[in-house]
């Protein structure tokens, strides 16, 4: 797919190709200097999900909270594995198909990467009343965020983590 290429499945459902070149919702900060931090940053945070996740797996963890640290950490990981050697291995997307591994080298350099996000779902659009403050009048739509797997498997796990807290917390 191209860059901002869509394939409609459903009214609701839409693969939309997109790159996210920051954080989440496509945040930015710092310019080059900012995505090596925040690329080396994740790195670390990983490291340590992996480490926690280690412990509690030999301290015999309930299953709820091996599964809910085990979806931060993969999602995580798959993430990291996009923003690192995304840019190397292929050249950019605008107005054609990126081509893997191609001869002048990759759009980007390593840890500078963009993740590839591309499951849209806008479920609801209309407009809110005009009797509102501030956004009286004003379209909106939810859910307008576009994501993928790795991003559901992070909101999943923090979910559950949320949902059963108690277990996380019993000691």
């Amino acid at each position: 797919m191209t860059l901002g290429q869509e394939h409609h499945i459903a009214d609701w459902f839409i693969l939309h190709f997109t790159e996210n070149v920051g954080m989440a919702f496509g945040m930015e900060f710092g310019g080059e200097m900012g995505k090596l931090a925040l690329s080396i940053f994740r790195i670390i945070a990983v490291m340590a999900i992996g480490w926690y996740l280690f412990s509690i797996i030999k301290k015999g963890a309930e299953n709820i909270v091996i599964i809910s640290i085990s979806l931060v950490f993969a999602g995580a990981l798959g993430n990291i594995i996009d923003s690192t050697f995304y840019g190397i291995i292929f050249n950019d997307s605008y107005g054609h198909v990126a081509n893997l591994f191609p001869e002048e080298g990759g759009y980007s350099s390593l840890l500078h990467g963009r993740v590839v996000d591309m499951f849209y779902f806008p479920l609801i659009e209309g407009v809110f009343p005009e009797w509102l403050p501030i956004w009286g009048g004003n379209r909106f739509l939810f859910f307008n965020a576009i994501f993928n797997v790795a991003d559901s498997a992070i909101t999943i796990g923090m979910a559950l983590v949320i949902l059963f807290q108690k277990k996380f917390l019993k000691e």
